[in-house]
């Protein structure tokens, strides 16, 4: 596999096309495109990215695969979804830690589509079991969950961590609690934009690997929470 040097405009321009011509007869004729265009430099992104990654953190893993690795497939699954379209329209890969295959597990995440480029770190919508967990160690260790929102790198590359939330407190959990907006959420995430330009460009790499160790702190909680080591 070559290098990586950046997502050039044709990967870009692919998914551009393809929110226009959503349907297995132009993904059919185009499928050359998809695999030279997009898989191509999305797996060499990811081969650069794992000794960058050893960096962050020894136990989350880039895998330069197609099928079972760190490249989000570009089908869709639609088996329960009321939008029938069956392709995604960006691209992405997922840095999962090496216990938890998951795509709910915490990990790394890097998402690429016209117009949009972002990438950081967190947990999404985890199981009822897991969210639990995080929401107790954030009761149990408040001191240490306010190190974490109140980390100036974090805020200053993110500008605090996101993640949709409840209307009102979890049940079993006081809803004066301080730290009750980050109990209510039911995903943690820190993601950084970035954008088109930066993104075709070998310096994407230095990028995203300084927002993956921005993420730290929190990546650092979260597995501490979850019972797996970071």
């Amino acid at each position: 596999m070559s290098g990586f040097s950046g997502f050039k405009p044709s990967f870009f321009k692919f998914f551009k096309e393809i929110s226009q011509n959503n349907n297995r007869a132009w993904f059919a004729e185009n499928k050359p495109r998809y695999e030279s265009e997009v898989c191509e430099p999305l797996l060499a992104f990811i081969e650069a990215m794992a000794p960058r990654l050893e960096r962050v953190s020894s136990h989350y893993r880039a895998i330069a695969k197609k099928t079972g690795g760190s490249m989000f497939r570009i089908y869709r699954d639609v088996r329960f979804s009321k939008d029938g379209r069956p392709y995604k329209e960006h691209g992405a890969c997922q840095f999962r830690h090496a216990l938890r295959k998951d795509v709910h597990a915490p990990g790394f995440y890097v998402h690429l589509e016209p117009g949009q480029v972002f990438f950081g770190g967190g947990i999404w919508t985890p199981p009822a079991p897991h969210l639990l967990k995080i929401r107790e160690t954030i009761v149990d260790s408040p001191v240490a969950w306010g190190k974490v929102t109140s980390d100036k790198k974090l805020k200053e590359k993110f500008g605090g961590i996101r993640g949709d939330g409840l209307k009102t407190a979890p049940r079993g959990f006081d809803p004066e609690h301080k730290h009750i907006e980050d109990l209510r959420r039911k995903s943690f995430f820190l993601m950084q934009q970035g954008n088109q330009k930066l993104a075709g460009s070998e310096a994407f790499l230095d990028t995203v690997e300084s927002a993956f160790m921005a993420t730290r702190p929190l990546m650092r909680f979260i597995s501490h929470a979850l019972e797996v080591p970071f």
